[in-house]
């Protein structure tokens, strides 16, 4: 039977007494209350009323294998239809329906019997939350839409009357019970109102849908009334353009871990993320009942290295209903940066459902899910750590960033994350430090970590460094320098130096240096000639005594000061460091002969002009010399060779 002549007939005096009444309320009109402050976002209204409508079928599904509802289940698919004529969406199910006492209970006096005395009449928690997901403040959520909402209702009682009740958006409403309604369950009709008829559009309606209820536990299908005339003259007729079911009720996350392949996760990734065309590295599968109730999968992704914030989030369920993706209070920040699935009832919510709550749960949960997703990598490395070794640069960005924010991940962490060297070698933590303790131990006891966050444009100090039988690591990640800097404060008697910060000797100081060829007088009358030719605000000049063979000069710039403009760069340090300008020195090799030659020579300006040379090779190594002084240069070049 249709709906417009339900709603006719069940507006017939005769069928029924009817009676009429006063929502139990202390302001006079609560509903702009509602649609303004109840709920951020009026799109939930969906979520809201076919979550009532699942919870309705599955209760009837629990009556019947409890042997307390003997009668035939048949199909119990939720419809959601819309009537574009008539301005109207209407919620279907064939759940355990309501009776009229029970709709003047759990509509008239308990959802609007204030949120206090909510609280205090159900102070157990599972019961609260049952009313609520039921009919309660969630089904008022219909009235940030609708301008009118009717209820047509069957109960499951043997010998039960069907119930309609209306109300137009005031205290006031109307009950009757109906004959005309024959089939159990309960469906819900709004009428929109005209400042959201964009929720009489289709493509609005199947996108809430397939946000709120991809994957709620009951079958939902979504179709929409066309009207169409069967020829000339003849009255026209209704028809309902019926979509394919749009949810899948049995997502992986509900399934054993046993009873899923390898495909079957990445064919679920691809469900919840079909725009993303890369493959998941791994993944976790979360199924935990007690001390709390806990499902879900979480996967891997490859992380970029630009450290952005992620697009497609971890998704937070409470039993199938979509809440949020929006989990930062759930899980710590590092997490994050994966991808999934999260679903738990003992997450607390607010009223709405729109954000989480602080709770002790929240962080037992918080802290299971890191050790899972720790214990899970640490089976990975041990299990395949050729693998692992693979997958570790698209992780790397993750697992710094959880050792750097979460100090029982840090602990976890060091069983399984590497670090890599120049030559594309991986090494655990520990095996690292056996690897340089004893080569590259400074005067002072303390193991130097040499490294380079840009190979090619430290190219020369890599050289350097090797040829002294040093190692060099590839620190070149978003947060690498948050990494080191916590590393260091994590690792005794240890400093991480990138390799430019100075020279190779002074980097890892050893008991006898080189001795300088110049003395003190000879190198006081140099330093005036070498700091003209270089910007005094932007340059240092310091001689070192440094083997023939290396450079006349190069540029260093000290570790500490180019570290903390790194971190204030990435979000972290004093931002006084990140407004400094890049301060340099210009080491001068004292034992170069180029260097003796400069001091030599007897005309100024070819002294002076040697010296610019020099200086101007030691900056372009650095990727320095640019505009006008690399112009310059190519000339003074060009003139010298011929």
């Amino acid at each position: 039977m249709c709906f417009e002549k339900l709603c006719r007939q069940s507006k017939n005096p005769n069928i029924h007494m009817s009676s009429t009444g006063k929502i139990n309320v202390q302001t006079e009109n609560i509903f702009p209350i509602i649609k303004k402050f109840l709920y951020s976002d009026h799109e939930i209204f969906m979520r809201e009323l076919v979550s009532n409508a699942t919870d309705a079928t599955q209760k009837l599904k629990t009556l019947a294998a409890l042997g307390e509802f003997k009668g035939e289940l048949g199909d119990l698919k939720i419809e959601i239809e819309l009537d574009q004529t008539a301005k109207t969406l209407t919620i279907k199910d064939k759940g355990i329906g309501l009776t009229k006492d029970e709709v003047e209970k759990y509509i008239t006096q308990i959802a609007f019997s204030g949120a206090e005395e909510f609280v205090q009449k159900y102070k157990d928690k599972s019961e609260a939350n049952a009313m609520i997901g039921h009919f309660g403040l969630g089904f008022y959520s219909a009235f940030m839409v609708a301008k009118k909402v009717e209820i047509f209702s069957l109960s499951h009682q043997p010998g039960a009357k069907a119930v309609h009740w209306t109300c137009d958006g005031s205290p006031e409403y109307a009950i009757e019970e109906i004959d005309t309604k024959t089939d159990r369950g309960t469906h819900i009709v709004l009428h929109i109102a005209e400042d959201s008829e964009e929720f009489l559009e289709q493509s609005r309606i199947d996108t809430l849908l397939k946000k709120y209820c991809k994957f709620l536990p009951v079958e939902i299908k979504f179709g929409t009334k066309k009207d169409f005339t069967k020829a000339e003259g003849e009255e026209k007729e209704t028809e309902i353009e019926v979509d394919n079911i749009i949810n899948n009720p049995n997502p992986a996350w509900t399934k054993k871990p046993v009873d899923l392949k390898d495909e079957d996760y990445k064919a679920f990734y691809r469900e919840l993320y079909p725009m993303t065309f890369e493959e998941p590295l791994f993944h976790i599968h979360l199924n935990v009942d007690y001390p709390f109730n806990l499902t879900g999968i979480l996967y891997f992704p490859k992380i970029s290295n630009k450290f952005e914030t992620p697009k497609d989030r971890i998704q937070l369920y409470s039993n199938q209903v979509f809440v949020t993706d929006n989990v930062e209070n759930i899980v710590p920040d590092f997490l994050t940066l994966l991808r999934g699935v999260i679903d738990s009832p003992d997450i607390p919510l607010n009223v709405s459902r729109s954000y989480l709550q602080a709770d002790g749960n929240v962080k037992k949960i918080s802290s299971h899910i890191t050790k899972k997703v720790a214990d899970k990598l640490e089976e990975l490395f041990k299990k395949d750590r050729a693998d692992f070794e693979k997958k570790w640069d698209d992780i790397r960005v993750f697992v710094e960033y959880g050792m750097i924010s979460d100090e029982k991940f840090y602990e976890k962490a060091q069983k399984f994350a590497l670090v890599k060297n120049t030559d594309g070698k991986y090494f655990t933590l520990e095996e690292y430090q056996n690897q340089v303790s004893a080569l590259q131990t400074n005067v002072d006891k303390r193991i130097v970590y040499l490294y380079t966050n840009n190979a090619e444009e430290q190219h020369g100090f890599i050289v350097a460094a090797k040829d002294r039988g040093y190692d060099v690591l590839l620190m070149d990640g978003p947060l690498s320098a948050h990494y080191i800097n916590h590393m260091e404060s994590k690792l005794q008697d240890t400093s991480f130096v990138r390799v430019d910060a100075d020279t190779i000797d002074k980097l890892i100081k050893k008991d006898e240096p080189e001795i300088s060829k110049l003395n003190e007088d000879e190198k006081k009358a140099l330093q005036p000639v070498i700091e003209s030719v270089v910007p005094k605000e932007k340059f240092t000049v310091v001689f070192e005594s440094m083997s023939e063979t290396d450079n006349p000069m190069l540029i260093t710039q000290p570790e500490f000061m180019r570290r903390m403009k790194d971190m204030s760069a990435m979000g972290g340090g004093m931002g006084f460091y990140g407004s400094m300008p890049d301060m340099y020195q210009l080491v001068v090799n004292s034992n170069h002969p180029l260097v003796s030659k400069i001091l030599a020579e007897k005309d100024a300006d070819k002294q002076k002009q040697l010296a610019k040379q020099t200086a101007d090779l030691a900056l372009l190594s650095q990727g320095l010399l640019k505009g006008e002084e690399l112009t310059k240069f190519i000339k003074r070049s060009v003139d010298l060779i011929n």
